[in-house]
């Protein structure tokens, strides 16, 4: 085994610098195992017999992270041939074994070893278990992990109780890594997670969020949620997406089943890396169907339900610590996802300022998803698309022909009816009625019985 990328590189110098002073050192944990599994890691890790001090002793510019524990960082600074810089972190842990996790994330306390398969002990699952010599690309394998690779399983390394007991939010981990490699949950795993399920709000709502936006985005979302709820885990993390279970829609339009089946689709066709608010805007774009459920002489009926669905949306990112930024992106996309329905029927203002919504691509995507979820007419995504990309950026976002100030130097005076002009102005502007500050002027005018008179006698409400 010849790691080859800049990153394999350094780790390779690290642990030879480490050796070269005396001290045994290894790749270690999801580097090794990505390594065997032919894919490229995204973050290297080193476990050594050399204690924290010894490690930043021998690299100074080295920062601890939680050296109590035994970890420090080591920074790898490089330029990019771009000119910009690719600064990154290559982590280097003392062997160890821990004490009682009375937390259920650190333990309480650490003691260190010169031992490599006393560390290995102590980790999650035995894929994350293996050491590698990126010298000789020797593997050592003290807890049956390569074999758990080849056989596609999830096993927690030793008794599996007592590592969820450690740290709960291995249990979330056990989930995505079974859906990120397609694998199956050991019998005793899953029986712990069945057990302790309920544990998991003794875990922060943002090392959940984390796990659960991993999961949305790794590709592999449709299986992950499927697995959470098989574990239970669904109903504990995310009670509101669990609730759509059993809400049955109007078959002449959802022909796949009940929202949660809905759900599970648009969750399939996410694609991997997607962003973290298209990835939830898919998952809860519905959420406001099981509380508006009702069925009406005619049909199905979910009333209301966008409206309903953004309040609970902006709960939920509240409850997960989301930035203010992505809380505003997943509640437009859960509250706009219905209104493609009417995009043949807008007016060119409305339909243009619709296309104005911040990162619209993303409403356009779950709208595309949300079709081939259902009922597969994709004839008002391509409308939209097609309008979208056939109509000049000048077109849906033009320089204003009017402002306050020109309203004013016109012998208006500020008050209300100041936005109500300007949005016919820019209404008439958009569906090109009108192009220019004097036939804008013109307009205000016909609105208006005179400069001094605020009276509105016309209406520019969009459809």
């Amino acid at each position: 085994m010849d790691p080859s990328s800049e990153q394999a590189q350094h780790a390779t110098r690290i642990v030879q610098q480490l050796r070269q002073a005396g001290y045994s050192a290894y790749l270690v944990g999801g580097c090794v195992r990505d390594l065997l599994l032919g894919r490229e890691p995204g973050d290297w890790d080193i476990t050594t017999s050399a204690t924290p001090q010894d490690v930043m002793r021998l690299f100074p510019e080295t920062y601890a992270v939680g050296a109590q524990f035994g970890v420090v960082l080591i920074p790898i600074r490089r330029d990019t041939p771009e000119g910009g810089k690719d600064n990154y972190s290559i982590e280097v842990a003392t062997y160890r074994s821990d004490g009682i996790y009375s937390d259920g994330r650190h333990p309480d306390q650490v003691q260190f070893s010169k031992e490599a398969s006393t560390d290995v002990q102590r980790r999650d699952f035995t894929i994350n278990g293996l050491l590698l010599d990126p010298v000789s690309g020797e593997v050592l394998d003290y807890v049956g992990g390569h074999e758990d690779l080849q056989r596609g399983i999830i096993r927690t390394i030793g008794d599996a109780r007592q590592r969820f007991m450690e740290d709960k939010l291995r249990m979330l981990r056990a989930v995505r890594f079974t859906a990120r490699f397609g694998y199956s949950i050991d019998e005793r795993t899953f029986s712990a997670i069945l057990e302790l399920r309920a544990q998991i709000h003794q875990v922060s709502n943002e090392r959940i969020r984390d796990e659960i936006l991993k999961m949305l985005t790794e590709g592999h979302a449709r299986p992950a949620f499927e697995l959470l709820d098989q574990t239970g885990l669904l109903r504990e993390v995310l009670p509101e997406i669990e609730r759509m279970k059993g809400i049955r829609q109007p078959p002449q339009y959802h022909p796949e089943g009940d929202v949660w089946v809905h759900t599970l689709m648009l969750l399939e066709g996410l694609q991997p890396n997607c962003s973290k608010t298209l990835a939830l805007g898919t998952l809860l774009h519905d959420v406001g169907k099981p509380p508006t459920f009702r069925v009406a002489p005619d049909r199905i009926r979910f009333d209301q339900h966008a409206e309903v669905g953004t309040k609970m949306a902006e709960e939920i990112c509240h409850r997960f610590r989301l930035s203010n930024d992505e809380i505003e992106q997943v509640s437009a996309l859960v509250a706009n996802h219905m209104r493609f329905g009417d995009v043949k029927k807008m007016k060119e203002s409305t339909l243009k300022r619709f296309f104005r919504l911040p990162q619209f691509e993303e409403h356009l995507e779950l709208h595309r998803l949300d079709c081939l979820s259902s009922h597969r007419d994709l004839s008002l995504y391509e409308y939209a698309k097609e309008k979208l990309h056939s109509t000049p950026e000048e077109q849906i976002r033009p320089k204003p022909l009017l402002t306050g100030d020109d309203l004013i130097a016109a012998g208006y005076k500020p008050g209300p009816q100041f936005k109500e002009l300007l949005t016919a102005v820019e209404d008439a502007q958009l569906e090109g009625a009108i192009s220019t500050r004097e036939e804008a002027l013109s307009l205000v005018e016909s609105l208006q019985i005179g400069p001094s008179d605020h009276r509105v006698v016309g209406s520019s409400e969009e459809q």
